[in-house]
């Protein structure tokens, strides 16, 4: 059994924002990001995402398996949601078992964090949208020693950015 390709997705405002705060939905991003967001998130077939996320969506993401960390009840349709608790590398092998080559995790802050210290990721697609919030939730990839690799950068449009990485393991 292959290891699935696990990457992150994330949009972010120049200033190094992911939203406003915890309830804010993406509708800040540009065409572009939402076409690229749906792309990659439609070859991977899963997402996986942390529950303020979750909740920011008018609902599941169709088309696509919902793979939501939770200790929380949420109310959800468990024929496109999966609520889980498992460690990252836990949950890839399942996720694997299921059949899925790539795994796509969309967010939020602690999510990109905890998949990146478990040392399963493989890429970063970092999309830089031309807003300033001021303030809000940063990115934060606070993994110490955390290396990345540019693979591309390129414009989506005149004015977003997509920076796409290679993220070193072992570091």
């Amino acid at each position: 059994m292959a290891q699935p390709h696990v990457f992150i997705l994330a949009a972010q405002s120049s200033d190094g924002f992911i939203a406003t705060d915890s309830n804010h939905f993406t509708d800040w991003t540009s065409k572009e990001d939402k076409e690229l967001f749906k792309q990659l998130t439609h070859e991977a077939g899963v997402v996986v995402m942390g529950r303020s996320t979750f909740q920011t969506l008018p609902r599941a993401l169709p088309g696509r398996k919902n793979v939501v960390y939770t200790k929380q009840d949420l109310k959800f349709d468990p024929q496109t949601t999966q609520l889980t608790d498992l460690k990252p590398a836990d949950l890839v092998k399942k996720l694997a078992l299921e059949g899925f080559s790539k795994i796509a995790i969309i967010g939020g802050q602690q999510i990109y964090d905890m998949f990146l210290k478990s040392g399963v990721v493989d890429e970063m697609y970092l999309i830089i949208e031309p807003i300033s919030f001021g303030d809000g939730i940063k990115l934060n990839l606070s993994q110490p020693g955390l290396t990345l690799h540019l693979i591309e950068s390129q414009n989506l449009n005149s004015q977003t950015v997509l920076h796409r990485y290679k993220v070193e393991k072992g570091v």
